[in-house]
Formats: C-alpha cells, structure tokens, sequence
C-alpha cells in the first residue's frame, strides 16, 4: 500500500521524497513513462533493485499456446502476451570501483518526481559509497510524445566531498530476467527468452541490437546514441547478441560533474528487413541528436501545454483528488497518443497486467474521456477496431452468427480468453465499441470518419445482435446465453445491460445507414435488413420485477439466493480468488457496477423512481472486486442524489492506483479506472450526459469540493464548466454556436458567451447498504494520509 508520508499530494506531479523498497514494483508503475507506442516503467535508472523491468512496444507480443483438459469447439488455440523488449533506459554507475546500488553504502537522499506538465520522470539521489565518497546523482527521463519512438535520459553525477573516479555505463539489455507472477488469474504469463538475437553492432558511442520473437514473427530493432560533457572523458563501446553497452570514465574533482544525454531510438515489424529496421532506428536517432536534449524537453512541454488548455479538471477543496484526477489524465494520454494502428491495454503500457490486452472498458470508459481531452487518439482506437473487421467476422461466423464477433481480451484482434463463459459469450464488447462509436459522432462530427468506420462498425455490430437474438411467442426480441458486465454471472437471459445497448446499436445502426445508404452496397446491406433491426430494436426485451419493483441484472437474477455476505470474511475478497464460479454463478452477488452501469449509459430508459429502487437494490449486492466499479456507482449515487456517498465512490476511484486499493498495482495501472475518475467527476458530479438531443448537465457539488471545472467536447465545438455551490457557469471556447440543457432548461451559447445558472441542490437520495465490510471509505478531503505540499 502506498500510504508512505514520502508519496506527496501536490496539485502538478507526482513525487516521493524518500525510496522504500516495499512498494518498488507499485512506483514503477505510478513513474512509468509513456507514449502511447513506446512505454518504459519508472525503474531505477542503474535497473537494481527492480520490482518489475519493462519496456514495451504497443503491438510486440509473443504467441502462446492455450493448453486446455478439455477442448472444445472454438477454443483459441493459443493466446498473446506482451514481451520485454530490448531495455534502453539502464545506466549503472561506479565510483571509485564501488558500484551505485540504494542498498549498499548509505542513501542520504532520494527523491522521484513525475512532473505532469513538463512530461519527465526525475531523480535526485545522494549517496556515499562504502568506501566513504559522496556523490550527486540527477536523472532526467522523457518518452517524447513528438518523436514516439524516442526515449532520452539526461544523466548527471557530480563529486561532493572529494575527488572521484566515476564510470558510468549505458547499457541496452534484451531478454532480463522476470519474477514468476503470483497465481492470479489477473497476472500476465512469463516467457523466458522471448527474444531471438539476429544482429548487434556498435561503433563510438552507438549502439544497435536486433532481435525477433520466437513465434509471432516480429522484429524489434533497439538503438542508442550519446553525447558526453565533463572532464576528459574517455568513451568506449561493446556489443554482445543480447547486449550492448557504452561505457563513460572521468576522474572528478570536487564539485565536477560528468553529464551523459542517452538517446534511445526502437522499431518493430512484421515485415521490414533486418536492414531497413537497422536504417530506421538510425534515422530516428539523427532526427533525436539535431533536436537535442532540450529541443525534445521544449516539444514535449509545448505538446503538454496544449494538451492541459483542452483537458484540465479544477477540482478547489480537494488536494487529493486534484492530485489524482491529473495524474490520471496523463497517463490516459501516455497511453493513447500515439497509439496508431493498434490497441489501447487495459494497463497501458505501464506493466505486463493481463498480458497487455485490450479489453471492453478501453471503449467503455477510456474512450469516452479521450473524446472530449483528446479526440484523435479515439479515431486511432475505432481505426484499430475496424481494422481487425476481417478477423471478427470471421469469429462470429465460427460461432455461428453474422456481423462481426469482438474478442474479449486481445493484442491484434484475435480472441484470447480461454474462459469461454467470458471470451465467447462476453458479447457486450461489441455494444462498448458501438457507444464509443457513437459518442465519437456526437461530440466531434468528422463526416469522413463517420462514412467509413463509423457504418461498417455500427452495421457489423447490429448484424451480431440480430443473428444472436431471436423472438419469442409474444414477439418479443430476446438475447439469451450471454454474459453481462458482471463476471459474477454468466450464460445468463436478457442481460439488462446488454439487452438496452445492443437496442442503442440498432436505433444508431438504422440512423447511419439512412444517413449514408450510399454504403449499403458495399456492405450488401438491403431495407430488409435495415427493417429487421428496427423490429428488433423496438421489441428488444427489458425484464423488470414487479413483485419487487426492481430491473432484474437478467431474467431470473432476483429469484436467486442471496450470496452468504456476513458469512463472508474480509480476507476472502475478491470472491473469485476464494470461491468456485459454480458458487458464484448461482446466487445474487454482483462483481461490478451491471445494472447500475446501464443507468450511467442509458438513462432515459429509467425513471428517476426506478434509477433510486434499482440502485438501493443493487448497493446491497455489489462487492466492487473490480476496480471498474467504483466510478459508476459514484456517477449513478449522484443522479439519485446520494451525494455523500457518489462522493466516497469518487475518493476509491481516485486512489485506486496512488493508493494500490487492489493490490495489484505492481503489474500496472488500472487505465480504465483512471478514466473513471473523470467519469466520476464529470458525468457524476456535473451530471453531464451525451443524448440524442444534445449534451445535458445536471451539475452538483459534494461538501469537500468548493468548486469543479472541466473542458467537455459536443458536436465539433468545446465547452467549459465551472460549478460553485450556488451557481454553474458555461462559456464556449471553441465553434460558433452550442445547444446544451441545464437542468431541463435548453440554453444555446454563441462566440465565446458566458451564461450562468443555478446549481442544482438534490433532495436527499434513498438509504442505501453495502455488504458488510464493502463500503467504500469515506471520504475527507487529505484522509489518504499523505502530506500536501502547494505547487
């Protein structure tokens, strides 16, 4: 848990004060550094001690083969995880033949601080050496956001007490050691040696290494290059077939300082030559040498201030939560910007965390925010999508369904789940990548992007949802044997959820091909076709319980037995590390946020009576071992006017990694559920809502947060929100004119014109329960107890 008073809370970074070695692996995580195409964790620069080492390329993967007890029919054969590549970022020091180790000698100082505006990893570390020398050393670490495949480290050692001897050695090291994962269905798998060496050289201070995958056919192509300022340096360089190394030697005088710039250049392919790989890494290497250090360090500054006019979330009264909300949107945008042409992972490029697979929640809850902080990166994902149309058509035809069929958990497109209640009857995945589609086209409006990518996912999807439901003698549109977002059920009837957005993807389906029928040909899609979704759509089945006045999560949910709750110990959470699915499968327990995650997306399909019976009913039930949870029960508690508590929700979001709430923090970050903070914040507690008819918002404020402010995008223009205790303020910042409805009341803005309203003040919303042990914290603004320092 990282609760250390060394982890400060400050307004624009992210810093530790002191290094404790218990919790190495969580702050890799929390300093990782990223593009969106090249991810580097915030290891120790010298790579030792190390929780986890890890650099990675969006998209480089190894094949693994799936052995199963009992195979069945459109199983996968073999799964994808995500490798270590080549390490670039490892610079060791020596001094006076003493190697630099923190646990050695003694650290008088260290301090780590990821600065969210400048986009750099720094450290600052005092140490003397057994042998008695003290010296300085500062590290500044970049991933450009301009150049992506570019990584650079300014690496700096200073003489404090004495004349020194200092060697400093720049290595790039392929196929180092993992540590074996613990059993956890939510870890990654271990390839030992997953890297092949083809070509290695080295001339002066360059280095290059070649390697490819064993199985997946990639090459990944690894170079370095280095600039050398101090006191008569002597420079030399080695190469072996998994490593390469420049070596630095000066003798210091007291107060000298050696000072090595590393720039790290990488590429991979399915396809390029070992030659031209060798020529792109040089290439990138001179574009990184004539920007030099501080070209690079003025790039990413000047990408981030951009970034931060559009993004930034003001959030007065609540340091922690301002703290974590930026923290959360920077690493939303280190792993999407440059993300071209393949997937968003569940944990970025932070860690090894499910294998580096993309799962639903990159569409159900990153998309969403990008859309309005960063709306190229959504483009990219949905290009992503569609491109893999080919590979998902094909699945749905060996399930026995049109359309197109997405996978659960994927790095190119194919399916990798080896649990077939989830990997095949998961099909909501296809009504996150439509809502994402069409929250894209609702707040952006690129008319290219809507005639091509837009209709063939949103027909492709309709297409699954027809051939997999069917109506009943009541003519009733039913989807049966699927699984919801609530991995707690499976193989169930008319999942709630699924049932509402599958509807959502057939209305939005009907609306673009009218729109563009101009495609239908080549999609050969005919009027009777178009009709049998708008039937469908309009008889889409939707249980409800009357007896208890409750939407039942699936047909038959609440005729179950209630799940034992104070039978249940603490330590057996999350359920699914203690308990059979067979146990979980058959009673009323809820893993995450399914019904209540149907009220945030489709709102209007419940009354305000139903959205507060169904919420009471489901709080009751609902043991968050998700951390995809939280965020939505904040937003839903808000709409029902459970302020307080759609408040404690936000403070779990918002730690959830700064805090390391589920333990698992070491193999990455929850990317999602850093998207959730702002989901929480902005559809929470601003009420904010894409419809049909426009963008809605229904602000309030909880007790700790004194005022709230956020950038939100709506049909090609761009809004800003400030919401005090009495009054909201709307001003449009971008496009001529902007329809929205506050509260019920329809204001359109023009130019950059202001319009003020009241904020709104809820009645009290129902008395709610968790299970026992299960709510979440409450919540005080400086309750994570870690100090705040002012910026």
């Amino acid at each position: 848990m990282i609760t250390h008073p060394a982890f400060t809370v400050e307004p624009w970074r992210l810093r530790a004060t002191s290094l404790d070695l218990t919790v190495l692996a969580q702050s890799e995580s929390l300093f990782a550094l990223s593009n969106g195409h090249l991810g580097w964790r915030g290891n120790l620069d010298e790579g030792d001690p190390h929780g986890l080492p890890g650099s990675y390329l969006s998209g480089v993967y190894e094949v693994k083969p799936m052995p199963y007890a009992e195979p069945g029919y459109g199983y996968p054969d073999f799964g994808e995880t995500i490798i270590n590549i080549t390490d670039g970022k490892i610079v060791r020091l020596l001094v006076d033949d003493e190697p630099f180790d923190v646990r050695r000698g003694s650290l008088l100082k260290h301090e780590q601080e990821l600065d969210l505006r400048a986009g750099v990893l720094r450290r600052t570390v005092e140490w003397r050496s057994p042998a008695g020398r003290t010296v300085r050393v500062s590290t500044t670490r970049l991933v450009s956001f301009g150049q992506r495949a570019i990584g650079a480290i300014d690496y700096r050692v200073e003489a404090l007490d004495g004349p020194a001897r200092v060697v400093v050695q720049s290595e790039l090291v392929a196929n180092e050691p993992m540590p074996r994962p613990e059993a956890d269905p939510r870890a990654a798998a271990v390839l030992a040696e997953p890297l092949v060496a083809q070509e290695s050289f080295a001339h002066d201070a360059l280095v290059q290494l070649i390697h490819a995958t064993g199985e997946s056919g990639l090459r990944v192509a690894v170079g370095m290059d280095h600039e050398v300022y101090g006191p008569d340096p002597h420079v030399e360089s080695e190469h072996y077939p998994d490593q390469g190394r420049v070596t630095v030697s000066s003798q210091l005088a007291q107060g000298e300082q050696l000072r090595m710039v590393k720039y790290v250049a990488h590429a991979w392919s399915a396809r390029r030559t070992a030659p031209a790989m060798r020529d792109e890494v040089a290439g990138e290497l001179t574009i990184a040498r004539e920007m030099g250090w501080d070209g690079l360090c003025s790039e990413q500054r000047s990408f981030l201030d951009t970034f931060w006019d559009r993004a930034d979330v003001v959030v007065d009264g609540d340091p922690e939560v301002q703290q974590a909300v930026r923290f959360a949107l920077f690493h939303v945008l280190q792993a999407s910007a440059r993300a071209e042409g393949v997937a968003i992972a569940s944990k970025g490029l932070t860690g090894r965390g499910y294998d580096g697979h993309a799962f639903w929640d990159t569409e159900m809850f990153v998309l969403p925010v990008l859309t309005s902080v960063y709306p190229k990166a959504v483009t990219h994902a949905l290009r992503w999508r569609h491109s893999t149309l080919a590979i998902t058509r094909t699945r749905a035809r060996q399930l026995g369904f049109e359309g197109a069929a997405f996978p659960w958990r994927t790095i190119t497109g194919k399916e990798c789940s080896g649990y077939w209640p989830a990997g095949a009857a998961a099909f909501h995945v296809n009504a996150a990548i439509a809502r994402a589609v069409i929250g894209c086209l609702r707040a952006n409006g690129d008319s290219d992007f809507e005639r091509t990518v837009a209709v063939d996912l949103l027909v492709e999807t309709a297409r699954l949802w027809r051939s997999l439901g069917y109506f009943d003698e009541d003519g009733r549109f039913r989807i049966d044997g699927v699984t919801g977002p609530d991995e707690y059920s499976a193989l169930v009837r008319n999942n709630l959820y699924t049932n509402l957005m599958a509807r959502e993807n057939l209305v939005a389906a009907v609306g673009i091909v009218e729109k563009h029928r101009g495609r239908m040909p080549d999609l050969g899609v005919t009027d009777e076709e178009i009709g049998g979704w708008r039937i469908a759509a309009d008889r889409m089945f939707v249980p409800y319980d009357e007896r208890r006045g409750v939407h039942p999560q699936s047909s038959g949910f609440t005729d179950r037995q209630v799940w034992d709750f104070a039978g249940t110990p603490a330590e057996h959470y999350p359920l699914l590390l203690h308990y059979p699915y067979f146990d979980l499968y058959r009673k009323q327990v809820v893993k995450q946020a399914d019904v209540v995650l149907a009220m945030q997306w489709v709102p209007d399909e419940f009354t305000a009576e139903q959205k507060a019976r169904n919420f009471a009913y489901y709080e009751r039930l609902t043991v968050r071992d998700s951390s995809l949870s939280a965020c939505s029960q904040a937003v839903v508690a808000a709409d029902v006017g459970a302020v307080d508590l759609a408040y404690d929700y936000l403070g779990e979001t918002a730690l959830i990694d700064l805090l390391d709430l589920e333990h698992n923090t070491s193999d990455g970050l929850h990317l999602a559920s850093l998207a959730g903070i702002w989901i929480a914040l902005v559809q929470g507690f601003g009420g904010a809502r894409r419809r049909r008819t426009g963008l809605t918002f229904r602000p309030i404020l909880p007790h700790g947060i004194r005022r709230l402010e956020f950038g939100i995008a709506a049909a090609g223009c761009r809004l800003r929100v400030e919401i005090g205790p009495v009054e909201t303020r709307y001003r449009l910042v971008q496009g001529e004119e902007l329809t929205l409805h506050h509260a019920g009341t329809e204001i359109t803005l023009r130019g950059n014109e202001v319009r003020v309203m009241p904020t709104v003040q809820p009645p009290p919303g129902p008395v709610v329960t968790q299970p026992p042990g299960r709510a979440p914290a409450r919540r005080h603004p400086g309750s994570g107890g870690r100090p705040t320092v002012a910026d």
